[in-house]
């Protein structure tokens, strides 16, 4: 017998040679029904691999992320077996699961494979499926699994399995199909009951643009027609949310080829919304002990080399750029901290006087790749609300926890509830990719993980996803269609003060390291409001707002009247605007809705001669007739009733 841990702490006594399914089965046939992926002792196992010792067991169902990823592994198998029976001679060369879906890279040889084909490869995948064969894995040789693919004349295969070690390699086998794979399956295709190709498109071999372009095939699939369905609808609403059209619509920013891509440009009303963003913030940073400071765009490349930025993303960053002096070199400031790390160097300083908490809006510029650009979220030039504190080591868990209150406080402020939190550590494998010793990271990495439990917060721990200074918290937000966004990071640092050789004069009257936090609750302004126009679909919290109101006169004899509400709302702090073209009223409606104005008012004869406005909320309609000052009260009242104080 072995015994079997479960996440709940029970130890369930099972024959030795038993199952994850044979587990399943014997806490309950409907959780056996539903389990399509497991791990034990932290390594995926297929459902049918033999337990032999004692160990941590962990059953996954469609609802969890692992078990998803395990349903569009296999599903990519399917995608696989469909390819090869459709269109003789390709050769596969990888097909991973992926956030939503999976896709398989393949070279089509003579075959063109196109949108039109879309409709018989998925009917092909379901066809398969429902055979409901097992997916069964085995272990071979290296010579073994080398013949098998040169008989197949797969070079793409023959390379990946020459970088494995023998004894390291597994073949998958489903129905008639083989595919080298590393594990973590569903018990059988017949669990995939829904499919669809999603795009097709040119990838490069192992992503080198010097190698051949591949065809990629992206799927998704789905236990259920219905959540098929769903997905789909989910898709053409987040098309209706794309941040990209509403900041088009909306009049927020623009791109231009002639200035250079992924470097936006904020027209005036996307000015305000970061300017009133901006205000937020730093009133809370204020109230919390801040100083703001400014530090240019660019900086010696000498500067990034002691911070260890240009070793690590000196490739990622814009070309040095030389000046007339002699060996002189500068870079476009790829991040603000070792400026911060010298602003903290300008003086000595004293146990006394810390923490020292400086605070940034500062542009930083890196070189994305033109393929990796996206609106908002991927950009070259763009502007993080950064800022740096500096702690002694007896500060360090008092201040992290301030650093979450104050995260906590713009989530809830802008509507961002759903959320957990991810501790990312290092990887202990991989030493190379860090700065710093092994006694400052422990020290980090504890106290990241001690302020997430005091504080209450729900957290996942990632290895390996640290900075390569140090451990951080990152904030994993969901937004109104279910989609995962990194927001909001904080990291303690122990590796940069040493770099920067930062010191302060203990109470002991010797010379002490601070520890430095970094922090920032939005990440980048760009990349937090393309999140925020996706979550809100546009329809900003009120206080948010560029506009608040519009004021739609019924024609220009009340264009005084209009004025005067104006001016009474601008009284109140209430942001309006008066629509006076020689338009119908109900065209003013429509491009006020579209517009996503939250309050219209109507002002015509009966207004006028009432000293009342017709009021109409944006998606709700007619609120009826009130006066200004009611209105006004109703306005600020709503803006109360939504804004947290800090």
């Amino acid at each position: 017998m072995i015994g079997i841990t479960l996440p709940d702490g029970s130890v369930k006594e099972m024959e030795k040679g038993s199952t994850p399914m044979d587990v399943a089965m014997s806490i309950s046939h409907g959780l056996a029904r539903n389990v399509i992926s497991a791990s034990y002792n932290g390594e995926t196992v297929e459902t049918t691999t033999p337990l032999t010792e004692d160990g941590t067991l962990v059953l996954y169902t469609w609802n969890d992320d692992e078990g998803k990823q395990a349903f569009w592994h296999s599903s990519a198998h399917i995608m696989a077996q469909a390819l090869q029976q459709l269109y003789p001679g390709i050769k596969l060369t990888i097909g991973p699961p992926i956030e939503n879906g999976f896709y398989y890279d393949i070279d089509p040889g003579e075959h063109t494979i196109s949108e039109k084909d879309v409709p018989k490869i998925e009917a092909k995948m379901l066809e398969i499926a429902r055979g409901k064969h097992e997916f069964s894995m085995r272990e071979v040789s290296k010579e073994e699994a080398l013949s098998f693919y040169k008989n197949q004349n797969n070079e793409y295969k023959v390379e990946l399995i020459e970088n494995l070690e023998d004894g390291t390699i597994t073949f998958c086998d489903h129905d008639t199909f083989t595919d080298l794979c590393r594990g973590g399956h569903i018990p059988n295709t017949g669990i995939v009951k829904a499919v669809k190709v999603m795009s097709i498109a040119g990838a490069y071999w192992r992503g080198d643009e010097n190698n051949k372009q591949l065809t990629r095939i992206y799927g998704i699939s789905f236990p259920k027609q219905k959540e098929l369905k769903e997905y789909l609808e989910l898709l053409e609403e987040a098309k209706k949310r794309d941040h990209r059209k509403l900041g088009k619509e909306l009049e927020l920013f623009t791109f231009s080829q002639k200035v250079g891509q992924g470097l936006p440009l904020w027209l005036p009303k996307g000015a305000a919304l970061r300017e009133r963003l901006e205000n937020f913030l730093k009133k809370a940073q204020k109230k919390a002990g801040y100083e703001m400071v400014v530090s240019p765009h660019i900086g010696q490349k000498e500067l990034y080399v002691t911070s260890g930025h240009y070793a690590k993303y000196g490739e990622d960053s814009f070309k040095p750029i030389s000046t007339p002096a002699e060996g002189e070199e500068f870079l476009l400031k790829p991040m603000n901290c070792p400026h911060h790390c010298e602003i903290f160097n300008s003086k000595p300083w004293s146990y006394k006087d810390l923490p020292k908490r400086y605070a940034e809006f500062g542009t930083v510029y890196r070189y994305e790749q033109s393929g990796e650009l996206h609106g908002l979220t991927r950009v070259r030039g763009f502007t993080q609300d950064d800022a740096h504190i500096f702690c002694t080591p007896d500060q360090l868990d008092e201040e992290f926890k301030k650093v979450i209150d104050l995260v906590l406080y713009v989530f809830k402020s802008l509507g961002f509830e759903d959320f957990v939190t991810q501790v990312s550590l290092r990887d202990p494998e991989n030493p190379e990719k860090y700065i710093g010793d092994d006694e400052h990271w422990e020290k980090a990495e504890a106290a990241i993980l001690n302020a997430a439990k005091d504080k209450g917060l729900k957290y996942v721990v990632e290895t390996g996803e640290a900075a390569f200074y140090g451990p951080k918290l990152d904030f994993m937000v969901r937004d109104a269609l279910g989609r995962s966004w990194q927001l909001g990071t904080i990291q303690v640092d122990y590796n940069l003060p040493t770099r920067f050789d930062l010191t302060y004069k203990g109470s002991d009257n010797e010379l002490h390291r601070p520890v430095m936090i970094h922090r920032a609750p939005f990440g980048s302004m760009e990349r937090f409001i393309a999140i925020l126009l996706e979550h809100t679909g546009g329809n900003f919290p009120l206080w948010l707002m560029p506009e608040q109101v519009a004021i739609l006169s019924l024609s220009e004899k009340y264009e005084n009247y209009a004025q005067k509400v104006l001016n009474l709302l601008e009284n109140a702090e209430i942001r309006a605007l008066v629509d006076n073209r020689n338009e119908t009223i109900g065209k003013k409606i429509r491009e006020a809705e579209l517009s996503k104005f939250p309050y219209m008012l109507i002002v015509g004869e009966q207004e006028e001669a009432d000293g009342t406005v017709s009021v109409r909320k944006h998606s709700e309609g007619d609120m009826g007739t009130m006066k200004v000052a009611e209105f006004s009260e109703l306005i600020n009242n709503e803006i109360a009733k939504n804004t947290v104080d800090f």
